[in-house]
C-alpha cells in the first residue's frame, strides 16, 4: 500500500513554469514506477509521463514532450513533474501513480496498469 498526496497546482500565464510534486508514504517508493496523468473538465483522464523505478526510462505524451521533465527522487520518496511553456491546454486536475509491477513501455502510458492514485492537483493556465 503506497498513500500519494500532490503538491504545487496553481493558477499561472500562458507562458509560464510549475513544479508538481507527489509525495508517497507506505512501502518502498523505488519498487514503484510512477506516472502522470491529467484530467480536464468534460474529458477524460490522459497519460502525461511516467518514470521507471530506478529512472532506467522516461516517457512523455507527444502533447507534453520537450515542455515537461518527470523525475523522482527516491529517498525522499518524491516523483516530480517540471512544467515550462504552459499552455491554456494544459489546463487539468493533475494526478499521480503508483505500478507495483513494471509498466514495461506502453504499459506505462495506460491508467488501467497503476494501482495507487492521489487526490490531484489543479492546474489552470490563463491566456
Amino acid at each position: 500500500q503506497v498513500h500519494l498526496v500532490e503538491l504545487g497546482g496553481g493558477l499561472v500565464q500562458a507562458g509560464g513554469s510549475l513544479r508538481l510534486s507527489c509525495a508517497a508514504s507506505g512501502r518502498a517508493f523505488s519498487t514503484y514506477d510512477m506516472g502522470w496523468f491529467r484530467q480536464a473538465p468534460g474529458k477524460e483522464r490522459e497519460f502525461v509521463a511516467a518514470i521507471t523505478r530506478n529512472d532506467e526510462n522516461r516517457y512523455y505524451a507527444e502533447s507534453v514532450k520537450g515542455r515537461f521533465t518527470i523525475s523522482r527522487d527516491n529517498a525522499k520518496n518524491t516523483v516530480y513533474l517540471q512544467m515550462n511553456s504552459l499552455k491554456p491546454d494544459d489546463t487539468a486536475g493533475y494526478y499521480c501513480a503508483a505500478d507495483r509491477n513494471y509498466c514495461s513501455g506502453v504499459g506505462c502510458f495506460i491508467a488501467q496498469h497503476y494501482d495507487y492514485w492521489g487526490q490531484g492537483t489543479r492546474v489552470t493556465v490563463s491566456s
